[in-house]
């Protein structure tokens, strides 16, 4: 039974809020990146690339975003070792306690990011471990390992086993299965898994904020100290602009790398 027009009509509008409610402000902020006046209002004064240009000679903002690139960087190295061998351990295997130990690799992205940052800083303070960027990125990674193992996971359960044991049958190392037959069925799953790893850690906030050390600044919190400062923040725009431009293409790479390829392989394939 086809939908009247009144439903369909009706259907097109709630979307249409619903992006307007997730959307809408995305825009106002770009809108307001190029705003000429240090106040947010409308309409505007007039436009203007003068706080691009302000944020071009920022040190401080720079030296922010090249740590939070480093952190990203280095969280998402280890969370790709570290996810993929659990990834193959959770495909390949069958052990007691196989379930709860599912559950714990996952928690970390399902607990509030406050209740990770101050159970591991807790933790640190335990240990006697200084907050730094080390810190930071041990928190970041705890998170990042869930996204590469759910990637990889999902793709090695859609690889027939067959394929690694038909190379193995004529004479493949275990190392040779690995590089010229298991990876390239995985590799667009590390990518995008690598990619939404990247951009979460980059922006995460919550986390950075329990487990950076006093010269440990990332761009989050830079924001969050410029947004304290109301001369800052048509910076804060420019900012935010900027890293939606570089943010937005790489989670459409992951959405498009984790696209559904059809079933499973099989052997002949």
């Amino acid at each position: 039974m086809g939908a009247s027009r009144a439903q369909k009509w009706g259907f097109g509008a709630a979307a249409v809020l619903v992006f307007a409610f997730l959307y809408l402000p995305l825009a106002i902020i770009v809108l307001y990146a190029f705003n000429k006046s240090t106040i947010n209002a409308w309409p505007f004064p007039g436009f203007s690339t003068r706080w691009f240009e302000k944020l071009a000679h920022d040190t401080e903002a720079k030296d922010a975003a090249w740590l939070s690139v480093r952190i990203a960087l280095f969280s998402t190295a280890f969370a790709l070792v570290l996810g993929t061998a659990l990834a193959f351990a959770f495909a390949r295997f069958r052990f007691p306690g196989r379930e709860p130990v599912n559950f714990a690799v996952t928690l970390p992205i399902i607990l509030p990011g406050v209740i990770t940052g101050v159970a591991l800083a807790s933790f640190f303070l335990f240990t006697g471990t200084d907050l730094s960027m080390r810190t930071v990125i041990v928190g970041h990674t705890t998170f990042c390992i869930v996204l590469v193992f759910n990637n990889v996971l999902a793709r090695l359960r859609r690889v027939s086993p067959s394929l690694s044991e038909a190379s193995r049958d004529l004479g493949a190392a275990g190392w040779q299965t690995f590089l010229f037959v298991t990876l390239p069925t995985i590799r667009t799953a590390l990518v995008a898994g690598a990619l939404l790893a990247f951009a979460l850690s980059f922006d995460e906030i919550a986390v950075t904020f329990f487990l950076a050390g006093s010269d440990t600044t990332t761009l989050p919190l830079w924001i969050l100290g410029a947004l304290r400062r109301t001369r800052d923040v048509p910076e804060v725009n420019a900012v935010a602009t900027v890293v939606l431009a570089i943010s937005l293409p790489m989670i459409a790479a992951a959405a498009y790398l984790m696209r559904d390829e059809g079933p499973a392989l099989s052997s002949r394939d």
